[in-house]
């Protein structure tokens, strides 16, 4: 899988972070392919559990303060899949922030179902450093601005070839300059894969929509999105 996508001019892969149970699977990984991936490291909402978040959080900070990575990620909110723990998904995001904040890295936002709660947290931490991307975007164009004016770019990927994706729609009205382009896989794969797994050499067909929708040629967007990217995470340039 990774070859089929170097093959397709994928250069750099960025893995987020989920918990405990893939940490290491990722940095072997990363290992392997020193030049092309780089892990990210945080603890994804959906893993914050009541009876292990602190326990997990400890560790994402020693890994944190062992190791240089490019961004603290997947963190954030997640309500579509459990809003029982609400309140410690809020703890653990902050607390993750202030790490991010202290290292000056930049952070890649998980958010299902919680902007609301996602951009009220950001608000409160506010800060010349807190920067990052809002990964696998699939919000309206006022929330997509919210992001913007709070120092983060979008993550373009699979969902803007759906047709009830409806980013499509209004993402024209977003400069290039502030999205990045993403798999997420195994997920979301882009038409005409869609409900298969998905693979970062699909990344082409994310750039062929952008093609129609910005009217820009695809080097153009390949040339100013990786720019972006390597921008944002420049630990690993």
């Amino acid at each position: 899988m990774i070859e089929r996508a170097l093959k397709k001019g994928v250069s750099k892969f960025y893995l987020p972070a989920i918990d405990s149970e893939s940490h290491e699977k990722m940095l072997a990984l990363e290992k392997e392919y020193p030049n092309q991936i780089f892990s990210m490291m945080g603890l994804h909402p959906c893993y914050v559990k009541p009876e292990t978040w602190e326990e997990e959080l400890k560790l994402v900070q020693k890994y944190l303060n062992e190791k240089a990575f490019p961004a603290i990620g997947e963190i954030g909110i997640d309500l579509y899949w459990d809003k029982t723990t609400l309140d410690i998904q809020i703890k653990a995001f902050e607390q993750q922030i202030d790490w991010a904040i202290e290292k000056d890295l930049p952070i890649v936002i998980h958010t299902r179902s919680s902007f609301d709660e996602v951009f009220e947290v950001l608000e409160r931490k506010k800060h010349p450093k807190l920067r990052g991307i809002f990964h696998c975007f699939s919000g309206n164009l006022e929330q997509a601005k919210h992001a913007i004016d709070l120092q983060f770019i979008l993550g373009i990927g699979g969902v803007v070839t759906f047709k009830n994706g409806k980013i499509d729609q209004f993402l024209n009205e977003i400069p290039l300059d502030k999205i990045v382009l993403e798999t997420d896989s195994p997920y979301l794969a882009p038409v005409p894969h869609r409900g298969k797994r998905n693979e970062s050499s699909y990344l082409d067909l994310v750039v062929g929509k952008l093609v129609d929708i910005y009217g820009k040629n695809f080097a153009e967007i390949d040339r100013i999105t990786t720019e972006n990217a390597m921008s944002m995470f420049s630990a690993s340039k």
